[in-house]
């Protein structure tokens, strides 16, 4: 997702700590600004949870604990009352499912998962390299 937004990202791995089972860490320093900063972490932050629910055909919101209380605290920045904050939270999770249920962006994130299964982590230039490689079969 992280990609796909334009953010440059330093590294990704799927091995599990006490807070995450993975992590895509996003590269510090200067990058193409979005229209909407705050709309872009959200999403970035459901990216993993809603790839996995696109596998497993449910979303896993122990697993995703860390990142549902990043966007938690990102919506109430925008939304007032529960409600609302409830009805951007789905909007925005939608918005995910949307985005990865592109093809390009769907085959996208299975090269590079395919890739960290062989090797647990991967830099941010293989992650960029495998992307772009994808979207640009996609185009043929």
């Amino acid at each position: 997702m992280a990609l796909f937004l334009g953010r440059p990202v330093q590294r990704v791995s799927i091995l599990p700590n006490h807070l995450r089972l993975g992590q895509c860490e996003i590269q510090k320093g200067t990058f193409r600004p979005s229209k909407d900063v705050l709309e872009t972490e959200i999403l970035i932050l459901l990216g993993g949870p809603a790839a996995e629910a696109r596998v497993t055909g449910k979303f896993c919101w122990q697993g995703a604990a860390q990142d549902l209380r990043g966007v938690r605290k990102l919506v109430q920045r925008r939304a007032v009352g529960e409600k609302q904050v409830e009805r951007l939270e789905r909007r925005m999770l939608d918005k995910a499912d949307h985005i990865l249920g592109q093809p390009a962006i769907w085959q996208s994130i299975q090269k590079i998962a395919d890739e960290l299964l062989r090797h647990t982590t991967i830099s941010g230039r293989a992650a960029r390299h495998l992307f772009d490689e994808a979207a640009s079969q996609s185009e043929k």
